[in-house]
């Protein structure tokens, strides 16, 4: 897969990510492109970790599966971490 391709499927995994996770996401498309791309390379490594899967081509069903599901991971882990640091500005 091209640099190019890799990050339009980081861009849209990332995208498809904050649609299906509940709750507000800050951020814009840059945030979401690189929420996306560390998504789809953190499914394809738990992809060849867990199930002896990784990435194949822009065009495969395990690679969106793998991306989107990664997109959430680090989705919900920066959700973590950005609240977290809000909260603790606030209660100054």
């Amino acid at each position: 897969m091209s640099f190019l391709a890799f990050l339009v499927l980081g861009l849209i995994c990332g995208a498809i990510a904050k649609m299906i996770m509940p709750g507000e996401h800050g951020g814009g498309w840059v945030t979401t492109l690189i929420l996306g791309v560390v998504g789809a390379i953190l499914g394809g490594w738990i992809g060849g970790v867990v199930f002896n899967v990784g990435l194949a081509g822009f065009w495969s069903l395990q690679t969106w599966i793998l991306s989107i599901v990664g997109s959430a991971v680090v989705l919900f882990l920066f959700g973590l971490f950005s609240h977290r640091g809000h909260e603790h500005r606030t209660s100054h």
